[in-house]
């Protein structure tokens, strides 16, 4: 993050006021006690100051983000401002997935009600105004494609449509659950590209993962998907998975074309 060269004002309202002037709504502590030659405890007071004139929100100790006048009332603009610098801050690498994943995509039946962030560490959720960050671990997010969406302000990472349907049945809780997920899959489908698909069951290491997601495109009709996808599973010669792994699925039916327990009704929403 570059520090305002060109800064005349020796008051954080003047810095803030110049970054949004310039197009710019982050701002780290560091930058700021740069900038205004001020000691951390002067810094404190105004920044406490601007955030109870909801001029600043504080996700984080010590990044700032600046609200315009629009989002006074929400608190913060909306996560996708500044979440590519906020991870940055971290210096951890990201991608937006999940239910927010699928909502970019044009798939979300209702908005999710936190903007969902995937990283290889377990950060606490961010709160920021009205809007709730949650993270979610991955080990491995590098092999993830992800494609990078215009912000208002810049750019953030995004899984692609085949990445969010295999993360929507990775973290099956924080997707609302089966009902929800095979709601969100019938609309994302028509994003998601059959090759692209294939690919990525080709490289999950978890295998159920891919019988689960191939039994429920199935249910809503993507059968296009499908298809290729069930192919590419037999060659695995998968053992039976319960749909749902925290149920029992003792007396569950047997899905033979998936190896899938059937141990709860889905129906996705119309």
């Amino acid at each position: 993050m570059h520090t305002e060269s060109h800064f005349a004002g020796d008051h954080l309202s003047d810095l803030v006021d110049a970054h949004q002037a310039g197009g710019r709504y982050v701002l780290t502590r560091e930058e700021a006690l740069q900038v205004l030659n001020v000691s951390e405890e002067a810094l404190k007071k105004s920044v406490r100051r601007l955030v109870a004139k909801h001029r600043l929100a504080v996700p984080r100790r010590g990044f700032f983000v600046v609200v315009p006048v629009e989002y006074r009332q929400a608190g913060a603009p909306p996560p996708s401002w500044f979440i590519d610098d906020l991870m940055k801050f971290h210096r951890q690498p990201y991608y937006v997935g999940i239910l927010s994943a699928a909502a970019l995509h044009g798939a979300a039946h209702q908005q999710p009600q936190e903007f969902q962030v995937v990283t290889n560490r377990q950060l606490r959720p961010v709160v920021a105004g009205r809007a709730r960050i949650r993270f979610f671990r991955k080990q491995r997010i590098e092999p993830v494609p992800v494609v990078e969406m215009k912000t208002e302000t810049g750019t953030m990472r995004v899984s692609t449509p085949e990445a969010t349907s295999f993360d929507l049945l990775r973290y099956i809780e924080a997707a609302g659950h089966l009902d929800n997920i095979a709601t969100v899959l019938a609309e994302l489908a028509e994003k998601m590209n059959g090759e692209s698909l294939i690919e990525l069951a080709r490289a999950e290491g978890n295998v159920s993962i891919a019988q689960r997601l191939g039994y429920l495109l199935e249910l809503v009709g993507a059968s296009a998907l499908a298809e290729p996808l069930a192919a590419c599973i037999g060659e695995r010669h998968p053992r039976f998975v319960p749909l749902r792994s925290d149920r029992s699925s003792s007396r569950a039916a047997k899905d033979a074309r998936w190896h899938v327990l059937i141990n709860e009704k889905v129906e996705a929403e119309a």
